[in-house]
């Protein structure tokens, strides 16, 4: 019994009372310390793997709707299949000056609406936000 007793006035588990104020100040503060920095960090470990989750299916949606944007980027064939096709039949029909007159590649004048160049840039910069915050929030969680 008396071994117990000598090892339980050298733990921490009971309280001296022989201590003075400051001693018991401080190990007070430390407890509270812990307690409120333990439960800050298991708020923010869980608000870090919120924004990951959220900003990984943002993305991930983000980029399914930019790559079907990118169809609009390119001129259609169809309209140079029927440019070539109209050259053609004026070819086959003998009428040679009204083959040389119309554009071969009707392609090279296209060019992407205002529009479309405006919506895929602020989809582009969404996307280049979303994967930043995801890396913020690994570089929160590594730390």
């Amino acid at each position: 019994m008396k071994e117990v007793l000598d090892i339980l006035k050298d733990s921490t588990i009971v309280s001296k009372t022989d201590k003075d104020a400051r001693s018991r100040f401080w190990a007070a503060y430390k407890r509270v310390a812990e307690e409120h920095d333990d439960e800050f960090l298991y708020r923010y470990n869980d608000d870090m793997k919120t924004i990951l989750v959220f900003s990984g299916l943002f993305s991930a949606v983000n980029a399914a709707f930019i790559v079907s944007m990118e169809s609009s980027f390119s001129p259609d064939p169809n309209d140079t299949t029927q440019a070539l096709l109209t050259q053609l039949v004026q070819i086959g029909l003998g009428n040679f000056t009204a083959a040389g007159s119309t554009p071969a590649a009707p392609a090279s004048t296209w060019s992407p609406n205002t529009a479309t160049i405006r919506i895929q840039c602020i989809a582009y910069a969404s996307l280049s936000f979303s994967l930043l915050a995801a890396f913020g929030a690994v570089l929160g969680k590594q730390w």
